[in-house]
């Protein structure tokens, strides 16, 4: 199309709902194409992608078995359709190990509200500020913060420019020895 994916641009799509996404593409750039068009497009990109460069971010496997250990539930919530989510976890056999995945379709309002996360509290039987939640995102930090949680972020890539206000910690990855110390961990 001739366009360019800028910053600035991808920071406002990023942790959004794939529908608000896109729309903020086609409105930035004025695009002919509809939200359906580019959600099928983006599809079969992500899946070429996911083929060539998908990796589990360093730390996440231990700090998964660290949480089993301690007893401690867990779960996915993300602005991210059932379909990519399924793909992503099954490529490493990793939907198992949480107690449930809330996706785009559980919600009416993404990212950057707090509505994810007040539903996966609730599915928790805790009150939002007993979560513990781990963000990539400027938008996903800003959802959790205001729900209430405890917010980590854990930037990588283009986040790591993002900003986290809000957050109790900014982790250098998921191996960072400070989200160890943390009350939901420490308090076992």
């Amino acid at each position: 199309r001739g366009k360019q994916m800028t910053g600035e641009l991808l920071d406002a799509m990023m942790g959004r709902p794939g529908s608000i996404a896109h729309q903020i593409m086609i409105d930035t750039h004025q695009l002919p194409d509809t939200v359906e068009q580019l959600a099928r497009e983006t599809d079969e990109l992500f899946a070429m992608l996911l083929d060539a460069r998908l990796k589990v971010m360093p730390g996440l496997l231990e700090l998964l078995d660290e949480l089993e250990r301690a007893g401690l539930p867990k779960a996915i919530a993300t602005s991210s359709g059932p379909d990519f989510v399924r793909q992503v976890l099954g490529r490493f056999r990793l939907a198992p190990r949480f107690d449930f995945i809330l996706t785009c379709a559980d919600i009416q309002r993404g990212k950057p509200h707090p509505e994810i996360y007040l539903l996966a509290a609730s599915r928790f039987g805790l009150r939002p500020g007993e979560l513990l939640v781990l963000e990539d995102s400027q938008n996903g930090c800003r959802s959790a913060v205001a729900a209430g949680a405890m917010t980590v972020a854990v930037p990588a890539g283009h986040s790591l420019r993002h900003d986290f206000a809000g957050a109790i910690l900014v982790a250098e990855h998921l191996a960072d020895p400070r989200l160890y110390a943390l009350p939901r961990f420490a308090n076992r």
